[in-house]
């Protein structure tokens, strides 16, 4: 006797496979704080509280990614990269040609080593914009 398939284990890929992105209008100013807590917590149904929390525990995942003796990189996937780029120290330079003055020469202090943070947007978050 042969053993039926499921019809429900059929149902569910074919419920996964038709959910399509929703439409969303785009937003015409620039939203606050409280205004992106309070649109996310509507369109999840997660309360306000909860969504705070979990902004602010992405922050600090960041800060531990990015800050001095760390990985120096987080990657929100899909969406961004934040790098922590590490410029060394250029020492100080004399007699250099003045680009502005043909003929003149100038003397061009040292600089010290910087941290610089990037954000690069990776393929969705370009593709949000096109």
């Amino acid at each position: 006797m042969a053993v039926k398939k499921s019809p429900k284990k059929a149902a569910t890929k074919t419920k996964a496979s038709a959910v399509a992105p929703r439409k969303t209008p785009a937003i015409q100013k620039k939203y606050t704080k409280t205004e992106i807590l309070n649109e996310i917590s509507e369109n999840t149904s997660v309360s306000k509280k909860d969504v705070a929390a979990v902004l602010e525990e992405l922050s600090i995942l960041i800060e531990r990614h990015v800050k001095k003796r760390a990985i120096g990189e987080f990657t929100l996937p899909g969406l961004l990269k934040i790098k922590s780029v590490v410029r060394p120290a250029r020492p100080a330079r004399k007699n250099v040609p003045n680009p502005f003055r043909p003929g003149e020469l100038m003397d061009i202090p040292r600089k010290g080593a910087t941290t610089r943070v990037k954000v690069l947007p990776l393929k969705k978050l370009k593709e949000f914009a096109l």
